[in-house]
Order: structure tokens, then C-alpha cells, then sequence
């Protein structure tokens, strides 16, 4: 009986965290261990390549902290947002993962797409 319970509770509790359309929200953001240089590049060509950059260039929300790495994440995740429908990964040669913990902070506000 006991165990019957566990398990329901288990399921509710995996149910409500789901969104409505069953999948969960992910971001994709910077590994610490990638060297700036490396995320440099990477997160450019996010923004080429269909990220929206202008939240973080000067004097927008997303611009602090003035970091390689919180540019990079903000690049990476819009990319990645804005491509997936479309096949694109949160990979960026090994410079970025994907995490359920939402990255965003103050008035900097991570997209995220279903």
C-alpha cells in the first residue's frame, strides 16, 4: 500500500513539473571549462547565425555582467531558442550544455521556446 502511494506521489509530482505539452524547459548555456578565446568564437557565430545578440551590448539588460561567459550563454541560448525547431544543438564545439536551471537573472531574461 505503501509503496502504491510512492509511486502515485512520484508520478504527480513528475506530471506537474512537466509543461503542458510534456517536455521541460532547457537553456543552453557556457561551460566555466571552455577557454574564453573558444566561447569568443562560438558565441560570434551565434549571433550570426540567427541568435538575437542586442541584449547584450552596452547599456541593454543582458550586458552585465560584462563577462565572455554570461555573453556567450545569452548568444548560445538564443541561438539554440531560436534554432531547435529547425535541428540546431546546444553543442558549439564543446563550449556550451544544456541545463534546466534557468540562467537568468535581474532584468536579463533567458528566451526559451517551446
Amino acid at each position: 500500500m505503501a509503496q502504491a502511494f510512492i509511486k502515485m506521489l512520484l508520478l504527480v509530482t513528475i506530471f506537474s513539473i512537466r509543461k503542458s505539452d510534456g517536455q521541460f524547459d532547457d537553456w543552453c548555456v557556457a561551460d566555466e571549462q571552455t577557454p574564453d578565446d573558444e566561447l569568443q568564437k562560438a558565441a560570434f557565430w551565434a549571433c550570426e547565425n540567427g541568435a538575437d545578440c542586442s541584449k547584450i551590448q552596452p547599456n541593454q539588460p543582458c550586458f552585465l555582467p560584462n563577462t565572455i561567459k554570461d555573453h556567450a550563454s545569452f548568444a548560445f541560448n538564443s541561438y539554440f531558442q531560436r534554432m531547435k525547431a529547425h535541428g540546431a544543438t546546444c553543442y558549439f564545439n564543446a563550449a556550451a550544455f544544456v541545463t534546466d536551471l534557468n540562467p537568468s537573472h535581474g532584468s536579463c531574461k533567458f528566451e526559451i521556446h517551446s
